[in-house]
């Protein structure tokens, strides 16, 4: 049985996707919404219990697809806080990795380019228990937020920050989406949360190309329809991180990305008057052209960058209303 081992996926399994992270049957979600939603991106098992060895009963449907390849998760990648232990690799169809258990909660992240499902759970010569449950954290973006460039999922900065504080991460990034769809902040505002990552406008710039109006209306929508189920929860909104061919460089609505990243920042600055929960972390300068894999994704030191600098926010915005930040 795996009843609560799983961690990351708030919806119910789907055809072809166990561990989705949008609603699928919703006919308004953009197709490119749904195709990265089928990624298990950041969905995990989280365990603790006397046996110091545990066995995972699993399939997998295909080998390592996609445009993240092996990086988008070939093995069983098991963590004891910020220290690796292990990683198994995987298996196409039926398998059983045996993971070692550290002390405390053991995270194991999934082959998430597999599409994999896990069977079942066993303790060897001992018992294994589902981790305690953490405070969730819904995080939506873009690929950024997924994952993208970083060598494994599990040192993507989603997966770096919910390790370090101790948060029941919930990825809602899309990678080549992430536009700020209100079919998502819908899903959002009925997901329960204790705190809520909102970093998205690259793909506004190039993907869907948005001018700095329609940005800013996107935007307020998104964060009102947002706020109708999580009136209280607190919400840091991070403004796009560098993109070098993109700074200066008008899109065909004749919106830079510094442009689009003002807006944003403007924005939760204009909305924060009312709302004291709203947290702003300026992107641009959280990164250097150097942190970037490809000129637009972090790699894995600009992933640990983003942890340190988001987890900061995060613990921030996690302390009560009254006190000092």
């Amino acid at each position: 049985m795996t009843d609560g081992f799983i961690r990351g996926c708030v919806l119910p399994p789907h055809d072809g996707a166990p561990y989705p992270r949008a609603d699928l049957d919703d006919i308004r979600l953009p197709v490119d919404i749904g195709l990265a939603a089928r990624v298990p991106a950041t969905v995990r098992l989280e365990l603790t219990g006397p046996a110091r060895l545990a066995d995972i009963t699993y399939r997998t449907a295909h080998p390592p697809q996609g445009l993240r390849g092996e990086a988008g998760g070939s093995s069983f990648s098991v963590w004891s806080g910020q220290s690796q232990l292990a990683d198994v690799e995987a298996v196409v169809g039926e398998g059983v990795a045996r993971v070692p258990l550290g002390p405390g909660t053991t995270t194991v992240y999934l082959p998430e380019a597999m599409s994999p499902t896990v069977i079942d759970m066993s303790g060897v010569d001992g018992s294994v228990h589902p981790a305690p449950p953490a405070p969730r954290w819904l995080a939506y973006g873009d690929s950024i937020t997924e994952g993208w460039g970083a060598s494994a999922p599990a040192r993507s900065w989603v997966a770096r920050t919910s390790r370090e504080l101790g948060l029941d991460a919930v990825n809602l990034g899309y990678a080549a989406a992430g536009r700020g769809e209100l079919a998502v902040a819908e899903m959002i505002a009925a997901t329960p949360a204790e705190v809520i990552t909102v970093a998205f406008g690259t793909n506004c710039w190039s993907r869907v190309p948005l001018g700095t109006a329609l940005l800013e209306a996107t935007f307020r929508a998104f964060l009102t329809v947002l706020r109708e189920g999580h009136p209280s929860v607190p919400v840091v909104v991070v403004s796009p991180i560098v993109r070098p061919d993109a700074e200066h460089e008008p899109n065909r609505l004749g919106a830079t990305l510094a442009g689009l990243r003002r807006v944003i920042e403007e924005t939760t600055r204009s909305l924060r008057a009312e709302d004291r929960r709203l947290t702003l972390l300026p992107g641009g300068d959280l990164l250097g052209p150097e942190h970037l894999a490809d000129g637009v994704h972090p790699d894995d030191a600009g992933h640990e960058l983003l942890s340190v600098a988001i987890g900061q926010c995060l613990a921030g915005a996690l302390q009560p209303a009254s006190s000092p930040t």
